[in-house]
This record gives C-alpha cells, structure tokens and sequence, in this order.
C-alpha cells in the first residue's frame, strides 16, 4: 500500500494531527504540537482554556496590520468504526486521498497554515505587519469556551485584527473552486402554542392548539422577509420540529411544540425577526410562549486587500478564479468579524466532512499551503 510522504511538511503534519482523537472538546495535544511548531519560527504563544476547552492565540512581529489564520483542533465524534475503511484516527492513504477524520474539516488546513507560516518566515524573517493564529477546540460543539472568549479577551485588551483566513472546507468539487466572504445569520425559536385538552369526540369542549397554530405557521413559512441583496440569498425560515400529543387518536393535545431557524441576510437583524414573527403569531389570536436563541449575526467581507490577495493566489496556484459565496451554515468567522476584521473562508474539499472515511486529496494538502503562503506574500511580503 502507498504510503504519505513524510518528505512533504504538511502531508506529515496532517498525519500527527489526524492521528489525535480531539473529539470535541478534548484537544488531544494537537495544539501543544501546533504551538512548538510556531515557536521555533518566533511567535509569541499564550494558552487560553476556558472552561475544558483549549484555545490558543499566537503572535508574531510587533507592529502593523494584523493577519490571523483561525480554526479549530476539534472534530466529530467518528461514529461506528466499522463503517470505516481503516482507522479513523489513522491517516490512510486510499487511492489518491488521505482518509482519517479531520482530514478535511480541518487538520489539513491546520498544517497547512503552520507550514506556510514557517516557510513565508524563513523567506520574509523581517516581515511586514504581523501574523496570528486562533485556534480552539470548541467549533463543533457548543462553541461557548471557543472563539467567542478568545474574541472577548483580545477585544478587551485593545487587540485589533485586520485580516483572518478561517481555514474551513469551504471548496466544493476542487480545491479553491469556492470561498467565504461571509455567513448568514441563523436565528432559533422554540414556540409553544397552547390550547385545551380533551376528548377528540367533543371537539367543543377543547381547543385543539395544532389547529390554531397551523395558519400562523403557514403565513410564516410564506412571509416574504427579504429579496436579500448583491451578497446574499433571501432569508429563509423553515419549520424543523412539530411535536404534539400522546400518540394516541381519541385525545385532542393541550399545547403543540414548533422549532424554526431563520438564516437571514444583512437585511434584516435578528430583532427585526423577532419582532415580525410575533406580529404574525399575534395576528392569529393564538396564546403562546416562544424562545429565541441567535446562533450567529451574518457578516460579509466586501472586496478588497484580502479577498484580493485570496483570489489572486488561488488563481496562482490552481489555474482558477473561486468563486465567492455567503452561503452555508455558520463558522467561527461570525465570531471574528464584528470586531471589524475582514474575513473569509478557505480550506478543502467539503464533500466528504462529518461522514465516514472522510478525506482530502494528497495533492490538495500542499497546495492550500501555497494558496496560504501566497496569501502571506500579497498582503505582509
């Protein structure tokens, strides 16, 4: 069987991490690894665990523009491992793909932003402005410990990004066919209707709360929020959960439980959401609880330095313009871009992530450390 060449700085560094069990939250020491790494090249690395979580940010140069390469050591869980073809905390070489979890989503990426670093520093040893890295253990899971509390630290010190590279997959069919210049919001809402309860044969003696809440729930799945704009999509609600009842025929339920999400675009705010929604419940005289939870403000990176740079060197590496795209779920990047930094998404492959067997191409991995050396150049060579 082939085997990965070790002679390839990022192929071997994506086989160590690949081969850390950092199941969301547990790091597995793959950040120690990144951060000797970064170390020896002469950035400044401070630990931040909040919680059980490891985060770490990592400096180097002491003045000028600011560009920070963030993503995240955690992954799913692998599932059943005989689903698998081989290890999955193993990196295997299968046809012309390494297979192991994380590969794509996003270990990979991860060498390949240590390896570009080193070898853009050994270039540029007098660089200009400065390089970063924000790397957490906590992107998939309840991301509370995370990003978001590094975000808060670096806020709180005065601590400005200009520029961020979040190295999610973000490509779809070939490496660098597609970035991120945003992310739409997503707003949830738990809605609880109420009614009576009663026996289904005297439907006068109850109110069947599924009955009143289906019109409301159709006008909202039918609400025209927003014709989006030159970034982003319409904004969209959908329906996910309706539970209600006992699981019997002869009882008319009391209340109906409804879970909705909305990914919305810079049209809208979550407020003004909430604020339209309750409108139309109050509209059909329903009684009713609801819960909103914001998973994410949407942002956007407009053309400019680092799209720029990021198009320019994907070009450079892979023959191709990507194309720029706000759609998708969330990222981390949700928590970076308020603090006015401009950010966009670039990584591998995304078609196999979170699945099993999942991979990356060998001759992707380095290559996106060209496209982020590249990145290197344009903006701090």
């Amino acid at each position: 069987m082939p085997t990965i060449d070790d002679q390839d700085a990022t192929l071997a560094l994506t086989r160590e991490l690949i081969a850390r069990r950092s199941v969301t939250p547990d790091d597995a020491e793959c950040q120690d690894r990144m951060m000797a790494r970064l170390e020896q090249v002469g950035f400044s690395v401070e630990p931040m665990r909040f919680g059980e979580v490891d985060n770490f940010w990592a400096t180097r140069g002491t003045s000028g523009p600011l560009l920070v390469f963030a993503g995240h050591t955690d992954v799913v869980p692998p599932g059943d491992d005989t689903r698998w073809d081989s290890d999955p905390f193993t990196a295997t070489v299968d046809g012309d793909a390494v297979v192991g979890r994380g590969a794509a989503d996003m270990k990979a990426a991860l060498a390949a932003m240590v390896v570009a670093c080193e070898q853009f520093v050994s270039q540029h040893p007098d660089h200009a402005g400065r390089i970063g890295f924000l790397i957490t253990s906590d992107e998939e899971g309840p991301a509370k410990q995370g990003t978001v509390k590094v975000m808060e630290t670096l806020i709180s010190r005065g601590e400005q990004i200009d520029w961020c590279v979040v190295g999610e997959p973000s490509s779809t069919e070939e490496l660098g066919d597609l970035v991120k210049n945003g992310r739409r919001g997503s707003l949830n809402a738990q809605l609880t209707v109420h009614g009576k309860q009663g026996h289904i044969a005297y439907p006068h003696l109850a109110d069947n709360p599924i009955h009143r809440a289906m019109p409301a729930l159709d006008a909202l799945a039918k609400e025209a929020w927003d014709n989006g704009n030159d970034f982003f999509d319409p904004t969209s609600l959908q329906i996910s959960t309706v539970r209600s009842g006992q699981g019997v025929t002869n009882v008319i339920p009391g209340t109906v439980e409804v879970l909705f999400n909305l990914r919305f675009s810079t049209e809208l705010t979550a407020e003004a959401i909430q604020s339209r929604c309750e409108a139309i419940l109050d509209a059909h005289d329903l009684t009713y609880e609801i819960e909103w939870s914001l998973s994410g403000e949407p942002f956007l990176t407009e053309p400019g330095a680092l799209l720029d740079a990021v198009t320019q060197s994907i070009e450079a590496v892979t023959g191709h313009q990507p194309v720029v795209s706000t759609g998708g779920g969330t990222s981390d990047g949700r928590f970076i871009a308020p603090s006015g930094a401009q950010v966009v998404e670039v990584g591998h492959v995304n078609a196999t992530i979170h699945q099993c067997n999942e991979r990356v191409r060998i001759a992707d991995v380095p290559k996106l450390t060209r496209i982020y050396e590249g990145i290197l150049e344009r903006l701090l060579g």
